[in-house]
């Protein structure tokens, strides 16, 4: 960090670690336990876009309040707490209904803490925001053991233990963030533009609206694919492998970005992701049954997510400098994984149900190929900031 501060390292990755490992709990497995409990696709598909909905509202708001308050962590810290204590309504939720609600109020403030704390995480770091990576690593490394040890826990156990484990997990990220000092800062270095400027470059709206199609293109996969794999004669504890390999996959591109961006630029960099991502799916959607095609699927992981994640937080903070990172960071998380994640949950449940995978997947190809025609045609990189 600038200044000779010292990076509290282990203490920003512990956040990752346990944050992504109740990721690698909800996204793999929430599906296989609602099936369990009795729901359709459809509804599985509903539920699953309630969590990704409320990251079209919650991240905005509660980036206005850090940004004006300058308590960014203090948020952090009471959105967790909150996420936890709502979690527990889904012991006593015994229909569709109040489990929706219960899981609009969880995931109100869950989703709120993530965009939040990239912005410490990268103000921490100040001119080494490259290295970003190297501590967003552990993120990865605890969606890795989550589905791992999961897939076995709930193949041995079954799909009922898992709302025990997600409690746990929710509890620790309450509990690390209580250890971070960094990011309250009452006066913050005021933004050149202001937000409605940024927001009115052709090279943003063109970001958001790709980071928008490619997370939409995910639906299928987020919501579907444990149930995909299962029903193709995959066991649990295979597919819990699997995930892990995308996942594996995604941290050698964390370990190596901070020579990739300043090597390759941004821009290249996304347009081969989104790409690539395309390529995913198709294989996804018609090789099912091939074991070695559906492990180099999972291997491109590492441009579907960790590539272009890693880029897409690099162009937000290039873009929303100052006081602008908390509102920033929300963006780009209610705009992809917020809305784009809830429309990929929603069509990929419909479609699943009335047409099937191949169907799903098809789409899927086709909005990914659809941002990568709209990230080549309009976004640019951002002016460096002023010194």
């Amino acid at each position: 960090m600038s200044g000779g501060t010292p990076v509290p390292y282990w203490r920003l990755s512990a956040f990752y670690l346990f944050y992504f490992a109740s990721l690698g709990a909800l996204v793999p497995y929430w599906g296989l336990y609602l099936r369990g409990e009795g729901y359709s696709a459809a509804q599985i598909g509903e539920l699953l876009a309630v969590l990704m909905a409320t990251k079209i509202v919650a991240p905005n708001i509660w980036g206005w309040l850090a940004d004006h308050s300058g308590r960014r962590m203090g948020i952090i810290r009471m959105g967790s707490l909150l996420a936890l204590l709502a979690f527990a309504g889904v012991y006593w939720a015994e229909s569709y209904t109040s489990l929706l609600l219960v899981m609009l109020l969880f995931s109100f403030f869950w989703n709120a803490t993530l965009p939040q704390f990239e912005a410490v995480t990268l103000e921490v770091l100040g001119k080494d925001e490259h290295r970003y990576s190297a501590i967003r690593l552990w993120g990865s490394v605890g969606f890795i053991v989550a589905v791992l040890l999961l897939g076995a826990l709930l193949e041995q156990y079954g799909s009922g233990l898992l709302p025990f484990l997600l409690s746990g997990l929710l509890l620790a990220i309450w509990l690390v963030s209580l250890g971070i000092r960094a990011g309250d800062h009452a006066h913050e270095t005021v933004a050149h533009q202001s937000l409605g400027q940024v927001l009115r470059q052709p090279a943003v709206l063109a970001l958001f609206g790709v980071c928008f199609l490619l997370q939409a293109s995910h639906g299928p996969y987020y919501a579907f694919y444990t149930l995909y794999m299962e029903d193709h004669g995959y066991g649990r504890s295979t597919i819990g492998m699997l995930w892990a390999l995308g996942v594996i996959a995604e941290i050698l591109v964390f370990m190596v970005m901070h020579r990739w961006l300043p090597r390759y630029g941004a821009r290249r960099l996304l347009l081969a992701a989104l790409l690539l991502t395309s390529v995913r799916w198709l294989i996804m959607g018609t090789s099912v049954e091939v074991f070695g095609l559906m492990l180099f699927a999972q291997s491109l992981h590492a441009a579907s997510f960790g590539l272009y994640h890693a880029v897409a937080i690099h162009l937000v903070h290039g873009f929303f400098r100052g006081r602008l990172q908390g509102r920033g960071q929300a963006l780009y998380s209610s705009l992809s994984f917020g809305a784009g994640g809830a429309a990929g949950a929603l069509y990929s449940g419909y479609v699943w149900q009335q047409g099937g995978a191949l169907q799903a997947y098809l789409i899927a190809a086709a909005l990914s190929l659809a941002a990568a025609w709209l990230g080549w045609r309009y976004v640019r990189e951002p002016a460096p900031a002023a010194t």
